[in-house]
């Protein structure tokens, strides 16, 4: 575990970059969003296969918000999180735009992954639960709302 740097998450995601870069060099590395716990682990499988990865820069997991719930790069490097991260304005609408314009700026190969709806409220949390009811999420949130008993909307 690594503590997180000071500044906000742009700032952050970048730090984390660099920590991988710095502990392996040559691996690719993707950071993954905590708000997206439908997320099954096969579904990153195909993508980020050797074979898939091939020519791949970075890649790239829109959020149905117009966040994104995934970046990965195939190359980590300091320098290149901080162009791509630094100053996005995040938890908007159009946070995915900036960074896939910093990273079409930056001459990168983008690989996309699956649209998914990140957990930002209760009615995000209710739909995620309804999408992935097989989940601990789903079971968690069976567990405090009861059928019928489903918060207002906030």
């Amino acid at each position: 575990m690594l503590p997180q740097c000071a500044g906000g998450l742009d700032r952050r995601l970048a730090a984390a970059f660099a920590h991988a870069a710095r502990l392996a060099p040559a691996a690719p590395a993707l950071l993954v969003g905590m708000d997206t716990p439908q997320l099954d682990p096969a579904a990153l499988a195909a993508p980020l296969s050797a074979t898939a990865r091939a020519g791949a820069d970075a890649w790239f997991g829109p959020a149905e918000d117009g966040g994104f719930w995934a970046l990965g790069l195939a190359r980590p490097d300091a320098a290149l999180a901080a162009r791509l991260l630094h100053g996005v304005p995040m938890s908007t609408a159009t946070t995915g735009r900036h960074l896939l314009d910093r990273m079409a700026a930056a001459n990168l190969t983008v690989r996309h992954l699956p649209a998914l709806l990140d957990v930002d409220g209760p009615d995000d949390a209710a739909a995620v639960a309804a999408l992935a009811p097989d989940t601990r999420f789903a079971a968690h949130w069976r567990k405090l709302h009861p059928a019928g008993t489903a918060p207002a909307h906030q």
